[in-house]
């Protein structure tokens, strides 16, 4: 019986040994970890914006012996992006150039003979600016991602040009909804906006100002 009771011992004894440590198990759980956290990088994520909740701010100044400036928004006809592990990885988005709206206010009455808030957008809409009536639409592709920046195709009335976008922020919420924001700065004389100021010590710049703020939920 002694002998028996002996032989069980070492095989449990022996059973055990062979056992994982406890050492070996959080390895274990550590790569596991690791492993799903690795795949949700991995993991590319399509989304669609909502155009009623997303906006394109726009800035231009005016440079000389009184420095002014205007800015405003452009409403989206639509848009889709892919995140992967929180970076932009590609999109296309397109605007609606009739929308253009300014929102400072720096406007006459309307009634004035001239620098009215529509007399101000009809110059807009003109060839001297975006000429909408024969280009209605902007759009963007965004051609690849690193951090917080990106590349993109740019297209304004018929001219196409690569463009960094900067200072993008993307949150991802467990609902499925997006936020998404950045900057982009293009030279205006690059797309045939080549408007000079009537004024002779006025410049108006060059570098047209964008920040863009996405909202969405995941594509179906």
């Amino acid at each position: 019986m002694k002998s028996t009771v002996l032989s069980i011992a070492a095989l449990t004894t022996l059973l055990v040994a062979c056992g994982p440590s406890e050492a070996e198990k959080q390895a274990a759980r550590e790569q596991a970890t690791a492993d799903s956290l690795a795949a949700a990088a991995a993991a590319e994520h399509k989304y669609t914006i909502d155009p009623a909740t997303s906006v394109l701010n726009w800035a231009g100044k005016v440079t000389g012996p009184a420095p002014y400036g205007h800015n405003g928004t452009i409403s989206f006809n639509s848009g889709e992006f892919t995140v992967q592990g929180g970076m932009l990885k590609s999109g296309s988005f397109e605007v609606n150039m009739t929308s253009i709206n300014p929102t400072d206010d720096g406007y006459q009455p309307e009634g004035s003979k001239q620098g009215t808030k529509s007399s101000f957008i009809g110059h807009l809409s003109t060839g001297d600016f975006f000429d909408s009536a024969n280009h209605p639409t902007a759009k963007l592709s965004i051609t690849g991602g690193s951090g917080n920046t990106a590349t993109g195709d740019l297209t304004i009335r018929g001219n196409t040009n690569t463009e960094t976008i900067t200072d993008i922020v993307i949150t991802e919420n467990p609902d499925g909804t997006v936020k998404a924001t950045g900057k982009l700065v293009f030279d205006r004389q690059k797309y045939n906006v080549a408007w000079k100021h009537f004024m002779k010590d006025a410049i108006l710049s060059d570098n047209i100002e964008l920040t863009v703020e996405l909202n969405g939920k995941a594509a179906q």
